[in-house]
């Protein structure tokens, strides 16, 4: 990229709006996007997060049988760090989604506990103009999560819809 991508636009003198997300014309492969601030995940996030989905895997919400796995306390839901981590990206990657298409090659690589905090970067890894849709384009991206010691703790490609410049319907908003 050139330029810097605008986060703020004029929308009159010396007023300006915050604006989120990339269209389709922004994305350039192998561009990585850091995504801030961290998260940091809490017991009740985890267990929240167990009921909402009804997983059941004790390791989640369980302390007295998580003491006696091999992780020694409660793990969290991997659901729950996919969810966190693509939710970080969506202010620069997704903003401008029409649709996600899918998410593919998804590894939990190290454990996540309640008291980590994750941050996430996501790299360009491919972008294609859509053969129907002539507003809008494919691009996917790959998500990395660390942890605060700088571990990964998971990796996911994400494939979207994401429109182009004047074809989203907030142009005007």
């Amino acid at each position: 990229m050139d330029e810097p991508l605008p986060a703020y636009r004029e929308v009159a003198p010396h007023r300006y709006r915050e604006t989120s997300g990339l269209y389709y014309e922004d994305f350039v492969p192998g561009d990585v996007f850091e995504h801030r601030p961290g998260r940091t995940i809490t017991d009740t996030d985890n267990i929240w997060m167990t009921l909402l989905t009804m997983n059941t895997q004790p390791v989640h919400f369980d302390a007295a049988y998580a003491e006696r796995t091999e992780w020694g306390r409660l793990l969290v839901d991997s659901t729950l760090t996919v969810a966190i981590l693509t939710g970080m990206s969506v202010r620069t990657v997704s903003a401008k989604v029409v649709a996600n298409l899918g998410w593919d090659r998804v590894r939990a690589t190290a454990p996540v506990f309640a008291g980590d905090t994750l941050y996430a970067e996501s790299r360009v890894l491919s972008k294609r103009e859509s053969q129907s849709r002539p507003t809008q384009g494919i691009v996917t991206v790959e998500t990395t999560g660390r942890n605060q010691r700088g571990d990964v703790v998971m990796t996911f490609e994400r494939t979207m819809l994401i429109y182009k410049r004047g074809g989203a319907p907030d142009a005007d908003y």
